[in-house]
């Protein structure tokens, strides 16, 4: 297998606009074969696993150890007692998946579509050739990338108020403001961050906050550009009323973070309030959205990019963060 010294009042309600002229896609062809793995898995006669599962494994190639020993999680001396325990326990899930993506040609055509754009922008990147839906573990990954394949697991698509996301185990994994964005409008947004992680690993932990912030930044408008028609709110994960807000209240975001003193700093302890995902950013408040160092971040990318606008993708995403934040000269 191939992841203090102000207190601000936040929030009111705005909008944002794209001007940003897109590039012409319309000669890019890329293949791209939908596979619905949970399907052929569910149907395995659970009796006769040794004679089923070589069918298996001959359709989906190395897709299929990738699940069973690294998804699944089991071990060859008992995957076949494994599988029929999963199969039984996740069966009812399965049928409810049924329901929800009894088609997804919709979501297919959007990562196409997106995997288009990436070609133009990274022309001799590998895509995959094969988009691969699979019901794994509730614990288990959300989106893998393989050799040839990207994959996606419904069990954490099925739509915020499911019934699975409100157990007392998954709260305990996923609280609600990570299980809020278990929808299936999210997939695509997964799917080509895991195609920009496998690109350009990220290396920005234990950077200087800023650097963190403009490295963030950097995918997210990566990701914009290959999904030009996502909505902005999926991309960075916000609710319309949370990105409306920090819109509004970027000079005062902006204003803490000067006034704190904390743009040059990289212990950890204080970083991750501003990187990692959360239900607010506890220095900015409980009205604040989590990860808004991600937000600041993208804007100084955007800022940057206005003032060098022939700048490619490549150069962009290997262009150091420091020196990005010091061009940009960003002041909202």
């Amino acid at each position: 297998m191939n992841r203090i010294l102000i207190l601000i009042c936040f929030f009111f309600v705005s909008g944002c606009s794209k001007s940003r002229k897109l590039p012409d896609i319309s000669h890019i062809q890329v293949p791209l074969q939908t596979f619905r793995y949970e399907n052929d898995f569910f149907s395995l006669d659970t009796l006769k696993l040794n004679e089923s599962l070589p069918a298996l494994a001959k359709k989906y190639g190395t897709f299929n150890d990738d699940f069973l020993y690294n998804i699944l999680g089991t071990v060859k001396a008992d995957a076949n007692t494994d599988i029929r325990s999963f199969i039984q326990s996740y069966r009812p899930l399965y049928a409810d998946v049924q329901k929800t993506f009894g088609n997804i040609s919709q979501t297919s055509a959007t990562i196409q579509n997106g995997f288009r754009y990436l070609h133009y922008y990274f022309p001799t990147y590998k895509l995959p050739t094969k988009f691969i839906t699979f019901i794994g573990p509730i614990n288990s990954y959300a989106s893998i990338i393989t050799n040839d394949a990207v994959a996606i697991g419904l069990q954490l698509f099925l739509g915020a108020d499911h019934s699975l996301y409100k157990t007392e185990q998954a709260q305990a994994l996923y609280p609600t403001f990570i299980s809020r964005k278990f929808d299936r409008a999210y997939i695509p947004v997964s799917v080509m961050n895991t195609v920009i992680d496998d690109i350009y690993p990220n290396k920005s932990l234990g950077l200087p906050l800023v650097a963190q912030m403009v490295e963030a930044g950097k995918r997210l408008y990566l990701l914009d550009a290959i999904l030009p028609t996502t909505a902005d709110t999926l991309k960075i994960g916000y609710t319309k009323s949370q990105l409306a807000d920090v819109i509004d209240n970027e000079r005062a975001v902006w204003s803490y973070f000067i006034q704190a003193d904390i743009l040059y700093k990289s212990d950890p302890e204080l970083t991750r309030d501003f990187i990692n995902d959360g239900p607010y950013t506890a220095a900015l408040g409980t009205n604040s959205p989590g990860r808004i160092g991600l937000f600041v971040g993208w804007q100084i990318v955007k800022k940057w990019m206005q003032k060098n606008p022939s700048t490619t993708m490549k150069i962009l995403m290997e262009k150091d963060p420091n020196s990005l934040f010091a061009e940009a000269k960003y002041k909202p």
